[in-house]
């Protein structure tokens, strides 16, 4: 009887432990994107596209529409987390195509972008003098004119404002779970390091610069934000309403706030490579003429595509010195050897 019991007992715990197995297997699966990482990546590609466009579409506004007086503009920042647009995306189609998903991304962006253009006509008065020819009296009076002004406006409403809306209860549960786990696939659309160590000491370290001058002054700005955790105000300057994954956010706020508009980037892989390979700034792994001020991608699972991006220091002609936003959640200094296999390539910057 007793080894009846134990053999029951036994029993009872082994299906136990299948059934949690399975329940946890279950778990993990339910929350991860169902799409494949290239047609994901795609997606968001597209949809980073459309943004460029629009951007393009402010930044000629006075050439689309010429024959104004003044421009006024009152514009929210462009920019979308990649993970809202995936897991709305997946809570809604399931398993999706840059094809099968482009209806929606269409009506996503419509609905998340509001750009409206408003004529007024203001009646301006100037002062005209007139001399008379028999006299040669000068009288001077007040005419009025019409004076033009376009008022430009873009609404910025962010994809989690919207997916209440657009989805079900259910689906806006499910999107909620993808929300929470990132898909479990946080580093698809450059996540940041998920290192944890200090921040390095760089107090003996001798930089050669080389041939490009760089910017020792954005370097110094990056280098002040060392200790920051949780990403304010990167995230928030570039537009997002919550923490989103920031290192990218963070060397767009350091260029801003040199004096740089551009490049302008969330995502490092659909939209920070393309602006410097598109405009010839891009230097792959291996690179010798690095210089301060660089951006500096980050390939950690090897797939071809950046996952992370800091701003460079200098080097000493072995490593690379560089200051990293969303570094395990913070800013921190770090360095790699010159050759290390996960640097994609370098960005590179004019200051003139």
């Amino acid at each position: 009887l007793a080894l009846f019991l134990l053999v029951c007992l036994l029993m009872n715990t082994l299906s136990s432990c299948s059934m949690l197995a399975q329940s946890i297997g279950s778990a993990v699966s339910g929350s991860t994107y169902p799409s494949k990482d290239e047609d994901m990546l795609g997606t968001e590609a597209d949809y980073a596209a459309k943004e460029a466009e629009l951007q393009a579409e402010l930044d000629n506004m006075e050439s689309l529409h010429p024959g104004y007086d003044e421009y006024r503009y009152n514009v929210d920042p462009i920019g979308h987390n990649p993970h809202e647009l995936a897991a709305y995306l997946s809570a809604l189609l399931h398993e999706y195509t840059p094809q099968s998903a482009a209806a929606q991304l269409q009506r996503v962006f419509d609905l998340q972008y509001v750009l409206t253009l408003t004529e007024e006509v203001e009646i301006r008065y100037r002062t005209e003098t007139s001399t008379d020819p028999e006299t040669g009296e000068t009288t001077s009076e007040e005419v009025p004119y019409e004076y033009y002004i376009l008022h430009v406006e873009l609404v910025n409403t962010q994809i989690s404002a919207l997916a209440p809306e657009l989805l079900t209860p259910d689906e806006y549960e499910m999107y909620q779970v993808y929300i929470a786990t990132r898909g479990n696939k946080p580093l698809l659309f450059g996540g940041g390091s998920p290192d944890m160590g200090n921040s390095e000491d760089l107090s003996g370290v001798e930089f050669i610069n080389g041939t490009r001058p760089g910017n020792p002054g954005l370097v110094d700005l990056a280098k002040r934000q060392v200790g920051n955790v949780g990403g304010y105000p990167y995230w928030s300057w570039y537009g997002f309403n919550s923490r989103v994954e920031w290192c990218a956010c963070f060397v767009s706020w350091c260029y801003n706030q040199a004096g740089k508009s551009e490049p302008r980037f969330a995502g490092c892989q659909s939209q920070g490579v393309p602006w410097f390979q598109s405009h010839g700034q891009w230097g792959g792994r291996g690179y010798a003429n690095i210089a301060p001020g660089d951006a500096i991608f980050f390939d950690w699972d090897l797939d071809g595509s950046a996952d992370h991006v800091g701003i460079v220091i200098g080097t000493d002609g072995s490593r690379v010195y560089t200051v990293e936003g969303n570094s395990g959640d913070a800013c921190k200094i770090k360095s790699y050897d010159l050759n290390y296999q996960c640097i994609k390539g370098y960005g590179l910057m004019n200051w003139n």
